[in-house]
């Protein structure tokens, strides 16, 4: 296990910060990637959650890995409203990745969310990546997507227990997320050139995200 030290990223971190983000997505899920431009707009965003920003540093001062949160909303069906997080992108360099990284900086910043007074927390993910981490399947909180749907990748965790009553709420991502494809691909002509190309974890995307769970 490799020793790091986890704490909140500085601005001095952000050039440092996006590189990584990049090479930790190049490929993996599209040809390319756009979670570096993604990084890069979060941060000056009304929804970014500064203190849950987190970066992963090696005892050479090295930045391996990286976490980001927004605030996100849950809405019931009269309307009532309950203030929620979400995070991504979660990034770990190509050369650290499977030495619990990311789940050290998991670990720790669902502490600090309870500590903020989060109670749960809702993501779009591979669940292979994130049933160990606590995360569940939104059908089984009854959490869907604005048109009523619960897709197989939309996952909840429970930050306190008892968050969840069986009422249905749907999810409002922060706006945050939203960007033109185009801006991304302007940002990413500064970075050193690298090949975009086929992988087979594209398709496992592909089917994680056009996946939806039926009664």
């Amino acid at each position: 296990m490799i020793n790091i030290t986890i704490r909140n990223e500085i601005e001095n971190d952000f050039g440092e910060v996006e590189i990584l983000t990049r090479k930790a997505f190049w490929n993996v899920n599209v040809p390319g990637c756009d979670e570096h431009y993604l990084a890069h707009v979060l941060r000056s965003h009304e929804d970014f959650i500064p203190e849950l920003d987190l970066v992963a540093e090696t005892d050479d001062g090295k930045i391996v890995g990286n976490v980001m949160y927004t605030k996100a909303r849950l809405v019931d069906e009269s309307g009532a409203e309950k203030l929620i997080l979400t995070f991504g992108p979660i990034s770990v360099h190509p050369d650290y990745q499977r030495m619990g990284i990311s789940r050290k900086l998991l670990e720790l910043s669902f502490d600090k969310a309870i500590g903020l007074g989060y109670k749960a927390i809702v993501i779009f993910g591979n669940p292979d990546n994130y049933v160990s981490r606590g995360f569940k399947s939104c059908k089984k909180y009854n959490v869907c997507t604005a048109d009523g749907s619960y897709p197989a990748a939309m996952l909840v965790k429970e930050l306190v227990a008892g968050t969840f009553n069986g009422t249905k709420w749907f999810y409002h991502e922060s706006p945050a997320y939203e960007f033109d494809r185009s801006d991304a691909e302007k940002f990413d002509e500064q970075f050193e050139p690298m090949k975009k190309e086929f992988r087979p974890s594209q398709e496992e995307f592909y089917i994680h995200s056009h996946s939806v769970i039926r009664d």
